[in-house]
């Protein structure tokens, strides 16, 4: 057993300090959920004072383990516990200004906010998914560095809303199924959702079920820190499975008349409910005020791991400045310059190739020469690694209990797979990229908004990214997903037209380390446009002029990926007809937006405007104006060769050079 020194009546008192700062600070707000904190209080006062390895002072320490709130609508045990032990930025004003604006004690922790957060976990059950990207990324980086520089745990408090949501199945499945020995889930067995007791919904035995996903399963009184702390100890001596540790639990715990109940989930406890849990608690402390030795006795749990923390240090002192660098950021200076020198090296073979490939062959040729420079690039995909070509030959798969390649299979699970990486990229030291189809992205995009909300390097390689896929049908022909992308604030939704533009936008995700990238890549072949390629990146200012005719334009032409060439086409009938048309290629509308007004004006001209895109209009408008005209999906797709979808839903060279001659007819 580790570190007994800790009295059951100081823990008692520890454990009420969270209880009384959450139902203090949830009361002061008059919003917040204290049920949570307060029936968990036991089970993080364990975790905190004899297992987390962490320094207070040091909360970014690489080899610290890792806390993961799955259950974050109780922030008030995450934020209670970062004060009591002495995080910078969280003092006892933050508490007081619980879900205030400004404040870094938001109603849910925000990743960024305060030291400590180490992620933000949303909706329920993101927060495992993150839990098991990061027990990933320590066991990869643990491979490549030796226990002397990484060797963690990863902790996660969940609820029964997280193992209910259906993310929660995915990613204990994976982790089972990776042996992620150093995860240890500490469920909040509680049996008492928002609307009522648990067994409303859901009658699943948690054991049974994480023990079928070959996980180690244990079940505790979670208010007997021994018992907890023997569970705990016990999960750590399991290395070749992650462990579950059912922590029987009562919500709200001392409320004298709500404790046990769905009213303490997610409202006040009210004056007198709370002077109730005052007394049943045995805590006579005005609210927001705890005695010296109770906070001193903390604050020394913040420093208990100083001694390691040294020692971790002086062997880090031992690596090289770029091994160093690259636990934390794995793009420095050098590996950025390397980027730059391999996408410059693909774009000029792609230009004396000349060949016609779908822009998923070109990403895979791409990655090809990537993956050798920057060693901290870990690939994988959702069961369709041959449909989406995100495996090369600089590949090594990751297997269970093996952790020495750079490739992940995560089975059919997208939604596990994109919050893993958020995972991984929380982690630090790796940049994660991971392949299914566009249409999927409607199961990824729970965490793909958060790898967005949270400005993480994440690369979402989006395949068969319209009607031409072709015969798989409307159910996989995404129409409405580049909108429902495009929608998503700091997220650069990229869709090349060609091997050129599809080079450029890798290296465009990889240098942007505070924001998540999609790449909407074709599973059809796309002709070579960029037959002369450019040191500049033009794909980086999100919209370019591709082809400028003499003598000024009569029309503009703005379109992206796939239909860019389409446009290319349409411009030359146009010209048989004496009509002068400009191709703009609009790879990302993100990046176009962010310029300034100048360039974008030089770019869209003063010509009227037809927008291609075989997805549909909405959001065009912006690019278009008010005079200009469409062409592209008005409705779900049809299961046909491509080149027969195009022709059926109109979105053709005739189709657009016909919008183009009646705008300039009506000019």
């Amino acid at each position: 057993m580790q570190d007994r020194a800790l009295s059951e009546a100081t823990h008692k008192d520890m454990a009420n300090a969270i209880r009384a700062l959450a139902m203090d600070a949830v009361e002061k707000a008059a919003s917040g959920h204290p049920g949570m904190p307060m029936g968990m209080a036991d089970v993080a006062t364990v975790l905190f004072t004899r297992f987390l390895k962490f320094d207070a002072a040091h909360p970014d320490w690489p080899d610290r383990d890792r806390f993961v709130l799955s259950a974050g609508h109780g922030s008030m045990l995450l934020y209670a516990l970062l004060y009591l032990t002495g995080y910078p930025e969280m003092d006892i004003e933050e508490i007081e200004r619980f879900r205030q604006l400004g404040a870094r004690t938001a109603g849910h922790p925000e990743y960024g906010h305060a030291p400590g957060i180490e992620t933000t976990t949303g909706p329920l059950g993101q927060g495992i998914g993150n839990a098991v990207g990061m027990a990933l990324a320590e066991r990869l980086l643990n491979q490549r560095y030796g226990d002397d520089i990484v060797s963690h745990y990863t902790y996660c408090i969940a609820g029964d809303g997280c193992l209910m949501e259906g993310i929660s199945q995915e990613a204990i499945s994976l982790a089972g199924h990776l042996k992620l020995g150093r995860l240890i889930v500490l469920f909040d067995d509680n049996q008492i959702s928002i609307d009522g007791p648990t067994d409303l919904a859901v009658s699943d035995d948690q054991l049974e079920r994480f023990r079928a996903s070959s996980w180690h399963v244990a079940a505790v009184d979670g208010h007997d820190p021994e018992a907890v702390a023997l569970a705990i100890e016990n999960a750590r001596g399991v290395t070749d499975r992650p462990s579950l540790i059912a922590c029987r639990t009562i919500i709200g715990y001392g409320a004298p008349k709500k404790a046990g109940t769905a009213s303490t989930h997610g409202s006040p406890l009210g004056d007198e409910e709370i002077a109730g849990a005052r007394e049943e608690l045995g805590w006579a402390h005005p609210p927001f005020e705890l005695p010296e030795q109770i906070l001193s006795t903390w604050r020394a749990a913040g420093v208990k791991h100083r001694q390691a923390y040294e020692k971790w240090t002086e062997a880090a002192g031992r690596l090289d400045a770029a091994s160093r660098e690259h636990l934390v950021e794995p793009i420095d200076a050098k590996v950025a310059d390397g980027i730059v020198r391999a996408v410059a090296s693909a774009k000029t073979d792609f230009a004396a190739e000349g060949a016609k490939l779908a822009t998923r062959q070109s990403s895979q040729k791409v990655l090809e020469r990537l993956v050798p420079v920057v060693p901290g690039l870990i690939g994988g995909s959702a069961d369709l690694t041959g449909s989406v070509g995100t495996l090369t030959k600089q590949h090594g798969v990751v297997k269970p209990g093996d952790f020495a390649g750079n490739y992940i299979h995560y089975g059919v699970r997208e939604h596990a797979m994109a919050a893993a990486m958020n995972g991984l990229a929380l982690h630090g030291g790796i940049v994660p990229y991971g392949g299914t189809f566009l249409v999927f992205s409607d199961y990824c995009r729970p965490s793909i908004r958060l790898s967005a909300l949270m400005g993480q390097r994440v690369i979402y390689v989006m395949t068969h990214d319209s009607i031409g896929l072709g015969e798989d049908g409307p159910t996989h022909q995404p129409v409405e997903q580049l909108a429902a992308l495009r929608a998503i604030p700091n997220l650069h939704v990229m869709r090349p037209a060609d091997s050129v533009e599809c080079a450029e936008c890798w290296e465009l995700a990889l240098l942007a380390n505070d924001k998540p990238a999609i790449l909407a890549l074709t599973r059809q072949g796309l002709p070579l446009l960029r037959t002369t390629p450019t040191e500049e990146n033009l794909s980086a200012k999100g919209a370019y002029v591709l082809i400028e005719p003499d003598g000024g334009r009569d029309v503009t032409l703005l379109a992206t990926g796939s239909e860019v060439s389409l446009a290319v086409d349409a411009a030359k009938l146009l010209q048989e007809e004496g009509i002068k048309a400009a191709i703009v290629s609009m790879p990302c509308w993100e990046l176009f937006d962010a310029q300034d007004e100048t360039y974008r004006q030089t770019v869209l001209g003063t010509a009227p405007r037809v927008g291609v895109e075989a997805a549909i209009e909405f959001g065009w408008q912006k690019w278009l104006g008010q005079d200009g005209t469409f062409v592209g999906m008005r409705g779900f797709g049809a299961s046909a060769p491509a080149q027969e979808l195009y022709k059926h839903f109109g979105i053709t060279p005739e189709a657009v050079a016909a919008a183009a001659r009646d705008l300039t007819v009506k000019k």
